[in-house]
């Protein structure tokens, strides 16, 4: 069966559109993995994304994931709350100083509790200035993220109050399918 699907693209053109959110109360701490890990990067994505339908990755090979993650520029920014891991940012610098925000979310457990606005702001700072820790890249003219129907309730409006302006939305028929929980076989 085919469920209408609402994608929504989003974009900053100037470093100043960028609109904080506060951080969060207590010991949440944002780091850069700096080690192209395929294993941690799969968990983060799958253990977002797994209740939200992110499928697209499941499939990928280790070669294909680590191919990914070693290109100049991909960064991934982990959200820890007390150690913990809450959430990430995966930064993909294109051509001509734009980079997209490729992906973006929460662990389920860790929604809701003020988390996300301050990854969202602190990620969305970190593509501004990638070209600071990559000299070969241009600097960034443009950063854009997308969201769909599908991603969590408060995914959109998280991104127009860091100051993200829609600039295209697509309808599309997708197959429904199951979400396959933070690992294939689970049901969140």
């Amino acid at each position: 069966m085919n469920i209408p699907v609402t994608t929504w693209s989003l974009e900053q053109t100037a470093r100043t559109d960028l609109l904080p959110a506060a951080a969060p109360d207590g010991d949440v701490r944002i780091v850069r993995a700096e080690v192209p890990s395929p294993e941690f990067s799969r968990f983060l994505y799958s253990a977002v994304g797994g209740d939200i339908t992110w499928v697209d990755r499941l499939s990928l090979s280790y070669a294909q994931w680590q191919e990914h993650l070693a290109r100049p520029g991909v960064e991934t920014w982990v959200a820890y709350d007390r150690g913990t891991p809450a959430g990430y940012v995966e930064l993909d610098p294109q051509d001509d100083g734009v980079v997209e925000i490729l992906y973006f979310g929460l662990i389920p457990a860790f929604r809701g509790r003020r988390i996300g606005g301050h990854l969202l702001s602190y990620g969305t700072a970190r593509a501004w200035d990638l070209a600071e820790r990559w000299p070969e890249r241009t600097p960034t003219k443009r950063v854009w993220v997308h969201t769909c129907s599908l991603d969590g309730d408060h995914a959109m409006d998280n991104y127009l109050r860091r100051g993200f302006k829609l600039f295209h939305t697509e309808v599309s028929e997708q197959a429904e399918q199951v979400t396959p929980g933070p690992w294939p076989g689970s049901h969140a």
